[in-house]
C-alpha cells in the first residue's frame, strides 16, 4: 500500500458576506441662522412749541340808542270798554226730556251691556244733532237724572258711535 499521507484538515475558505447595503440618508439641511432685526434707536418726540395766538384788544360793545317810548295818550273817559262776552256755554240744543228716555235705557244697561233697545230708543232723538252737541245732550241729561256720570259715559259714548256720532277724542262731560 502506498505510504499514507496525511492530508492537512480542510478548512472551507468562509465566504466574503459584503456590509448591508443600507437606503441613503435623506440630506441633512442646516437651519438657517435666527436673526433678529435691528432695534431702531429710541427718540423722544420733538418738542413743538404751539403758535401762540394774536392777542386781541376785547371788541367794543355796539353803541345802540335806544327806541324813544311812544306818546300813548290816555283813554277818553266818555266810552268805557263794554265787558268781554261770556264764554260759548257748551249747552244742549235740544230739549234733554227728549233724551230721558234714551239715558234711562243707557242706566239700565251699566249692567247688561249694550243692546238695540238703546240705539233704537236714542238713535232718533240725536239724529238732527251734530256730534259735539249730541255728546253735550247725553251728558246734560245724564247730569239732570243725577246717575253716576263716570259709570254712564262711556256707554253713551258708545251709543253715540253705534249712532253714527264722533264724538271729539278725548271728550268729557263739562263741569257745570
Amino acid at each position: 500500500p502506498p505510504p499514507y499521507t496525511p492530508k492537512p484538515p480542510y478548512h472551507p475558505i468562509p465566504p466574503v458576506i459584503s456590509p448591508p447595503t443600507l437606503p441613503p440618508k435623506p440630506p441633512v439641511y442646516p437651519s438657517p441662522p435666527i436673526v433678529n432685526p435691528p432695534t431702531p434707536p429710541i427718540l423722544p418726540p420733538p418738542i413743538v412749541n404751539p403758535p401762540t395766538p394774536p392777542i386781541l384788544p376785547p371788541p367794543s360793545p355796539p353803541i345802540v340808542n335806544p327806541p324813544t317810548p311812544p306818546i300813548v295818550k290816555p283813554p277818553s273817559p266818555g266810552t268805557p270798554c263794554p265787558p268781554p262776552p261770556p264764554p260759548a256755554q257748551q249747552t244742549c240744543p235740544i230739549d234733554t226730556l227728549k233724551l230721558g228716555a234714551c239715558v234711562d235705557v243707557l242706566g239700565g244697561l251699566v249692567h247688561i251691556g249694550i243692546g238695540s233697545s238703546a240705539k233704537d230708543t236714542c238713535c232718533p232723538v240725536l239724529q238732527g244733532l251734530l256730534d259735539l252737541d249730541a255728546a253735550i245732550c247725553l251728558c246734560t241729561t245724564i247730569k239732570a237724572k243725577l246717575l253716576n256720570i263716570n259709570i254712564i259715559i262711556p256707554i253713551a259714548l258708545q251709543v253715540l258711535i253705534d249712532c253714527g256720532k264722533t264724538p271729539p277724542p278725548g271728550f268729557q262731560c263739562p263741569a257745570q
